[in-house]
């Protein structure tokens, strides 16, 4: 089954020359700078080349980031801060906030931005492969497995690399702790949808599905409220499609469990439980039509009109029709007043991002490479220093219209 996910835009960067004329005292420190030039720029344009895949992106991150660490440590020791790490400035934008971009001089930033930007990318492959038409369970995979890749990004650059920056990020910025768990929490909740579709095509029992759905509601739910201090002006959009999603799998939650209800004989409660359904649906579509009249950075869509979303109405609505009718032969069950608590925990399926950690050092870096680089030689008039009113180019991103859905699912 097709799912639709929400996206930000990728964050942009100012190009980076790694030129130190003077600073460079031999063919060593030389390379080294040639090399990381080149694997940066390679690496900026596979965000955007649609023939990537997450070997050819891991390949050249891991080149570029085992470049860059002997701007952060010392070759041989881990530990020691390199004499490199504040020669370079870096300018990248943020996903919320437009083209003016943040700038630190600081090797330690461009390690944090750029590992956004690639977690960013596994959110975007995934969301690519999953809007396909006929998806293919070993794609299926990759999505789930490409959304867990990214979460895992995301949670190690909050926890390892971020308390590092001698300058924290301001409010809205992507390397802000609400910024980042919004990513983290969004990324695990669509991993399980994925594991919800994959329960539903292999028929697995309507309690397992409606645990599932609950605990995926519940991840849109707290990713919502992470978001909730934030300006609306730039958080507004991401917010709906937040809130739309929890609506709509506590909408799930409510039918499968309704299906569990009506298995105990308890048809009074399974009809209770699906108007719930009902009721949620129809908010969530309701917030379907403002996400896509709702301006802010992310694409322009109509949620309410992917497979995704009307094969619940159907099956809602199918699912309710057979309850009435069965309490009307053979139950004659009252109909509470309440909706069930839905208090469900699933024991299967629940998504944890994987572990991630950067590459070790490039080979390259040796005592002899970062002596060739002499800070003493180091030209006076420092003109690297930030200038945040300039603005960056937007990456272009490819233009992905949503394909045809024929309705068919993971097998």
């Amino acid at each position: 089954m097709t799912h639709w996910f929400h996206r930000n835009p990728l964050k942009a960067t100012a190009p980076v020359s790694f030129n130190y004329y003077g600073m460079i005292t031999g063919p060593l420190a030389s390379k080294i700078c040639n090399d990381l030039r080149s694997s940066r720029t390679r690496l900026l344009e596979l965000f955007t080349d649609l023939s990537c895949n997450p070997e050819m992106m891991k390949n050249a991150a891991d080149l570029y980031f085992s470049l860059l660490q002997g701007f952060i440590n010392s070759p041989g020791d881990s530990t020691q801060e390199s004499k490199l790490r504040y020669v370079q400035s870096f300018k990248w934008t943020d996903t919320l906030q437009g083209h003016v971009p943040s700038a630190q001089q600081d090797a330690v930033f461009e390690l944090i931005s750029m590992g956004f930007n690639v977690a960013l990318w596994y959110t975007k492959y995934a969301s690519r492969l999953a809007g396909k038409e006929n998806i293919t369970e070993d794609e299926a995979k990759d999505v789930h497995r490409s959304l867990k890749i990214a979460a895992g990004i995301f949670k190690h650059l909050k926890e390892s690399h971020i308390p590092k920056l001698l300058t924290q990020a301001e409010k809205g910025q992507d390397l802000e702790a609400r910024l980042i768990d919004a990513y983290i929490i969004q990324c695990q909740a669509e991993a399980q949808e994925v594991t919800i579709a994959r329960a539903i095509e292999l028929k697995h029992a309507p309690g397992l599905i409606a645990a599932l759905a609950y605990e995926t509601a519940s991840f849109y739910q707290k990713a919502d409220h992470t978001l909730s201090s934030l300006e609306p002006a730039y958080s507004a959009k991401w917010r709906k499609y937040l809130h739309l999603k929890m609506c709509f799998y506590t909408a799930y939650a409510y039918c499968y469990h309704g299906q569990t209800l009506l298995a105990s004989d308890k048809c009074g409660e399974a009809i209770r439980a699906l108007q719930e359904a009902e009721k949620l649906y129809t908010e969530a579509e309701a917030l379907c039509k403002e996400y896509g009249e709702t301006k802010g950075p992310g694409p322009t869509a109509k949620p309410s009109g992917h497979l995704f979303f009307r094969k619940l109405g159907s099956l809602v609505k199918n699912t309710l029709d057979k309850c009435q009718r069965e309490n009307g032969f053979i139950y004659f069950q009252k109909i509470p007043t309440e909706a069930p608590q839905l208090e469900l925990k699933a024991n299967y399926g629940l998504v944890e991002p994987v572990p991630f950690e950067f590459p070790p050092m490039s080979a390259h870096w040796t005592p002899e490479a970062m002596a060739a680089f002499d800070l003493s030689k180091r030209p006076k008039d420092d003109s690297v220093k930030p200038k945040p009113e300039e603005e960056v180019k937007p990456v272009k991103e490819p233009d992905i219209k949503p394909q045809k859905d024929t309705g068919c699912s993971v097998s």
